[in-house]
């Protein structure tokens, strides 16, 4: 079953020096508790998409499902973590992740004990009064994480969550998402623009033209799962790499006529 399905949206932002089309007819989806990545080069809209996903920015065309119901424009259908984690540095970690029942005038009592019960799955033990200024880079991203989590939306957008991190803290964690997604039973869409990341985590690729974004390719991601990270060091991760390295090096030096060979 198809739990989310964006049909050809297309997004034009008015600027001073005229339109500039950032989304054209673009069109992906993802299946229940599917992980799908999406990548690109830089300022070929992804994050509008999210942005789009989210209702945060209504389509100028296309349409946002969710089961099969249109929510364009609408708020509050998925949770979404931001590229930077937004942690309110006058809160605890604990007040943090339950920001979203705060906002919504839920039971916030219940929604901390359940944070509290979380914090060791998220490594964040002993920490959950700490205030966010405390914590590591590594700790930040999951404290922002638990509170994605503790949204409670089955579809989960992930905008570069380890983009910021070093490369062995950023390892680390992409181990540690995919336990913490193969417990939670969620659907999950990622924004990165590290192609190994990508084939790591997800079942399927979508790859990106520059601006306006099109999809260049999707690739289905066969690697056995569970996966670990020695993955990468197998001919078969290093067959899929190639593949993408070649459309997105295609997508710099000709957009269009990478579109075109892709779609022939």
């Amino acid at each position: 079953m198809v739990m989310l399905d964006v049909r050809e949206i297309s997004k034009t932002f008015r600027t001073p020096d005229g339109p500039v089309t950032v989304i054209d007819q673009l069109a992906i989806h993802a299946e229940a508790g599917e992980f799908v990545a999406i990548i690109g080069p830089s300022g070929s809209g992804k994050s509008t998409l999210f942005n789009i996903i989210a209702g945060l920015e209504t389509p100028d065309a296309g349409a946002v499902l969710i089961d099969s119901v249109d929510v364009t424009g609408r708020r509050g259908q998925v949770a979404y973590m931001p590229q930077r984690d937004a942690l309110l540095p006058w809160r605890s970690i604990i007040d943090n992740a339950v920001l979203a029942t705060i906002v919504q005038r839920g039971d916030v009592a219940a929604a901390r004990r359940e944070a509290r019960a979380l914090l060791h799955d998220f490594g964040l033990a002993g920490w959950g009064d700490a205030r966010p200024a405390m914590l590591s880079g590594g700790m930040r991203q999951r404290a922002a994480l638990l509170r994605t989590v503790l949204w409670h939306r089955p579809i989960m957008l992930l905008d570069e969550p380890f983009g910021a991190l070093d490369a062995l803290t950023r390892a680390q964690l992409q181990q540690w998402l995919l336990g913490l997604w193969d417990r939670l039973d969620r659907t999950i869409l990622l924004v990165t623009h590290d192609i190994d990341e990508a084939l790591l985590l997800a079942d399927r690729v979508y790859v990106l033209t520059p601006r306006p974004a099109q999809v260049a390719l999707e690739l289905t991601v066969d690697l056995p799962r569970p996966r670990s990270y020695s993955v990468v060091a197998e001919p078969a991760f290093a067959h899929l790499k190639l593949r993408l390295q070649q459309v997105l090096m295609m997508n710099e030096a000709d957009p269009q006529g990478a579109l075109l060979r892709q779609r022939g």
